[in-house]
């Protein structure tokens, strides 16, 4: 593969059965859209569909201002422990949210975390590439 096709790999969004492998796990490396940043290693990770809001791609300054703006998605990688991770980052709390950033270079929310419920953290699919 050359360096062209490579980058238009990561560009473009993967279809469902390039990313789920059979038991529903993520068969590649996710990655942060900015930086490049490894987020989670390959079958880290199970495909889940969940309906849930999240503020327009920032960095981290700018993401509290932005309130009532942003994107319903509904295809997200799955983690159970936050230990899982390879680099992510969480924000200060919003009411019983914290979103996942990049913790790199800052920019998200790339995911959510919802204090109620230590075992679900989600990586919105849309807003992270795959290598």
């Amino acid at each position: 593969m050359d360096k062209e096709e490579s980058s238009v790999e990561s560009k473009e969004c993967c279809t469902r059965s390039e990313l789920v492998s059979e038991d529903g796990k993520n068969l590649k490396s996710v990655l942060c859209q900015r930086c490049g940043s490894k987020v989670l290693c390959p079958g880290m990770a199970v495909y889940s569909e969940k309906e849930l809001f999240l503020p327009p791609m920032r960095n981290k300054k700018a993401l509290s201002l932005t309130e009532g703006s942003g994107d319903n998605l509904a295809a997200h990688w799955l983690v159970d422990d936050m230990y899982t991770f390879e680099n992510v980052g969480f924000t200060n709390d919003v009411g019983r949210i914290k979103y996942l950033i990049c913790a790199d270079c800052e920019i998200g929310p790339i995911g959510w975390h919802c204090l109620d419920d230590k075992k679900s953290y989600y990586v919105a699919v849309e807003r992270v590439d795959h290598a």
